[in-house]
């Protein structure tokens, strides 16, 4: 089964479980299993839904918006270079340990809503990525037990605003601008992915397909991440780890790749719903 975060008609936002294309609300307006998506994987509530104990219609795909799959994660720690395509593209040398540096929760959307290309940049590129998010919290928790440590996958843009990015050593500037980061548009359990390094990992730019790996091609694999990342900041549910990128982002090809106004952007991963965004051009009003 497959879960979102979603706000119906009237705005209010909820959590829910999806059957034949229709979301069954789960949050406080509907059955009252947890107050939202981030607080069922804290109470172990995803992955245990039957299908059976569903009632009602439910509402059409069509008719929600969808909203980042855990809206307010503690923490967003996202790898860079984690892909030997990419290392090779970057011209970036080995590492001994995989390179973090974080987005804020406020940056995130959901599919289907617009990702925005700031007025203030003129380099606006993709990069489709495997999310994971934390079910039971932990310290140093080690690499042979990391997978019990995770509720679910999904997929994740990490838009990145190349500019700012590569104006300093420091990437953050470049990973945290509002509407940036795609996440969705649901949460598949960990146990429905029987093993994780046999997926692929697709992103296409106005149907080009752009970027094609598996992710038995990382170089520092999941349960070194989760090791890694939990030997210097304690773990929580809801916390969610971004994998890293493969090769061909835009900034890279030839001729240049980078993102316009219109372009719509797919990251898929096998199994799992498509992630779709449409890049809206940022506009400032002159009077503020």
């Amino acid at each position: 089964m497959r879960y979102a975060s979603y706000a119906l008609s009237d705005g209010v936002p909820t959590w829910g479980v999806e059957v034949d294309g229709r979301l069954h609300d789960l949050g406080p307006t509907g059955a009252g299993l947890a107050a939202d998506l981030h607080d069922a994987v804290r109470r172990g509530i995803v992955g245990t839904v039957d299908p059976a104990s569903i009632v009602g219609d439910g509402t059409p795909e069509a008719e929600v918006e969808f909203l980042p799959c855990i809206v307010d994660p503690g923490k967003i720690l996202c790898i860079g270079v984690n892909y030997r395509t990419h290392q090779a593209e970057t011209g970036r040398a080995d590492v001994a340990a995989p390179t973090v540096f974080t987005r804020f929760a406020d940056s995130q959307l959901g599919h289907g809503r617009p990702a925005i290309f700031p007025a203030t940049s003129e380099q606006f590129d993709y990069e489709g990525e495997l999310a994971l998010v934390i079910g039971r919290g932990g310290w140093r928790i080690p690499k042979d037990e990391a997978l019990e440590h995770v509720a679910g996958y999904a997929p994740y843009n990490d838009f990145s605003v190349r500019d700012w990015q590569r104006a300093t050593s420091q990437w953050i500037p470049g990973k945290n601008f509002p509407g940036t980061g795609a996440f969705g548009p649901y949460l598949v359990p960990a146990a429905d992915i029987e093993d994780v390094t046999a997926l692929r990992l697709q992103t296409r730019v106005n149907g080009e397909v752009r970027q094609d790996a598996l992710l038995s091609d990382l170089v520092f694999d999941i349960p070194e991440l989760i090791a890694h990342v939990s030997g210097f900041t304690p773990l929580s549910p809801g916390d969610v780890i971004v994998t890293g990128t493969p090769g061909g982002v835009g900034l890279f090809m030839t001729p240049s790749g980078l993102l316009s106004d219109g372009d719509v952007v797919e990251v898929e991963v096998t199994g799992m719903p498509v992630l779709r965004n449409t890049v809206a051009r940022e506009v400032i009003d002159p009077s503020r």
